[in-house]
C-alpha cells in the first residue's frame, strides 16, 4: 500500500517505516515542516518525498493521521477528506489530559476513521463513543544486549523534563537525591538549576543520537522511569532491550509491560528508592533483572508483532472505507 504520513514521532516512523509498504511524506512547507528532513541523505529505501501535485494525480491508499490539523492538510493538499474520500487511520499517542476519565476523543463516533491506540490503557480511558477502535502496541527494533552497568548511576531519558514537570515525574527526582543520576534528552541540560541547589547529583548528559544514547544508557546500572501521567515511553522499552534493570513508577500501562522481576514497579516512592538502591549496591542482581527485562521487552514489542498487527489495521481500513464510502 502507499501510505501518507507525517514525521511526528520519530523513533515510531522508525519502525514504521521497516515494514513492507511504501511510505509518503510531503514536501517540507514554507516553514520548513515536513518531509523527510530527520533522514538527511539516506532515507529508507520505501519512504518517499512527494508534492502535493504528485498526491493529487495519484493519491495514496490510506493516511495515516497523527495530529488534528492534519486533516486539513489533507483537505488542502489531497483535496480528499480523509475517513470520506480516502482512507484513514488515526494513531493516537496519547492519554486524555482533561476530565479523565470522561473525555471524548475529537474523532468520537467518526465511522469511517479507525483510532488506532497505542497501549491498552489508553483505549481504555478514552472515550471514542461509536468510532472503530484498535490497539497496537509499540514495536522497537532491537538494540542489542550492550549493558555493562559498570556506572553505578541512573539513567534518566526524558525529552523536556522541565516543561512536562510532574507529567513526566521530574519532580520526583529530589527523591532519589541519594543516587547519581545522568539526564539525556531535549532540553535535558535545564534540569540542573530548575532543580536547584542540594540537587547536584543530577547531571545532564546530552542529547544524543539514537546509537550514542544506547551505549551511554547501558553504561549506567539502573533506568529510572517517573512517568505520572503518558502513555508508555519508547525510551523505557529500549532500556529493557539494551538489558538495563528498570525502575518504575507503577502507572499508566506499566504493570503490563514491567514485570516486577525486571527491576522494580510501584506507586510508592520509599520503595523505588529502597529497590534502586539495591540494584546500585549489587551488579550481578542488577545484571540478572536486566536480562529479565529484555526478554520481556522482546516477546512483547518486538518489531515482527508490530508491523503485522499494523498489516491487519491497514487491511481493516480498506474494509471500512467499503462500507463507509
Amino acid at each position: 500500500m502507499r501510505i501518507l504520513m507525517w514525521d511526528v514521532h520519530g523513533g515510531y516512523t522508525d519502525s514504521l517505516v521497516a515494514g513492507t509498504h511504501d511510505y509518503l511524506f510531503l514536501s517540507p512547507d514554507a516553514s520548513g515542516r515536513g518531509g523527510l528532513a530527520r533522514y538527511g541523505s539516506s532515507p529508507p529505501s520505501n519512504a518517499y518525498q512527494v508534492t502535493a501535485e504528485e498526491l493529487r494525480d495519484r493519491p495514496p491508499d490510506l493516511v495515516l493521521l497523527q495530529r488534528l490539523e492534519e486533516i486539513e492538510l489533507c483537505a488542502e493538499h489531497l483535496q480528499r477528506r480523509p475517513g470520506h474520500d480516502v482512507p484513514a487511520i488515526f494513531l493516537e499517542h496519547n492519554t486524555p489530559k482533561t476530565d479523565v476519565p470522561t473525555t471524548r476523543h475529537p474523532l468520537a463516533d467518526e465511522p469511517g476513521v479507525l483510532l488506532v491506540h497505542v497501549t491498552h490503557f489508553n483505549e481504555l480511558f478514552w472515550d471514542c463513543g461509536g468510532a472503530p477502535t484498535r490497539v497496537i502496541e509499540h514495536g522497537v527494533a532491537d538494540p542489542g544486549l550492550r549493558y555493562t552497568g559498570r556506572l553505578p548511576r541512573l539513567a534518566f531519558v526524558v525529552n523536556e523534563p522541565v516543561r512536562r514537570w510532574r507529567v513526566t515525574g521530574t519532580d520526583l527526582l529530589p527523591r532519589f537525591s541519594d543516587f547519581d543520576v545522568d539526564a539525556f534528552g531535549i532540553d535535558a541540560d535545564q534540569l540542573p538549576a530548575a532543580l536547584g541547589s542540594g540537587h547536584e547529583r543530577v547531571c545532564f548528559a546530552g542529547n544524543l543520537s539514537p546509537n550514542s544514547l544506547y551505549d551511554a544508557m547501558a553504561e549506567r546500572r539502573v533506568y529510572l522511569h517517573l512517568n505520572r501521567w503518558t502513555s508508555l515511553g519508547l525510551s523505557l522499552i529500549q532500556a529493557m532491550m539494551l538489558g538495563m534493570p528498570v525502575v518504575v513508577l507503577d502507572t499508566t500501562e506499566a504493570s503490563r509491560a514491567v514485570p516486577a522481576a525486571a527491576g522494580a514497579r510501584s506507586t510508592e516512592i520509599s520503595e523505588l528508592v529502597t529497590a534502586t538502591r539495591a540494584l546500585l549496591n549489587d551488579p550481578h542482581e542488577a545484571l540478572h533483572r536486566g536480562l529479565v527485562a529484555r526478554r520481556a521487552a522482546l516477546e512483547r514489542y518486538g518489531l515482527p508483532r508490530f508491523l503485522h498487527d499494523w498489516d491487519l489495521a491497514f487491511k481493516e481500513t480498506a474494509e471500512i472505507a467499503v462500507r463507509f464510502p
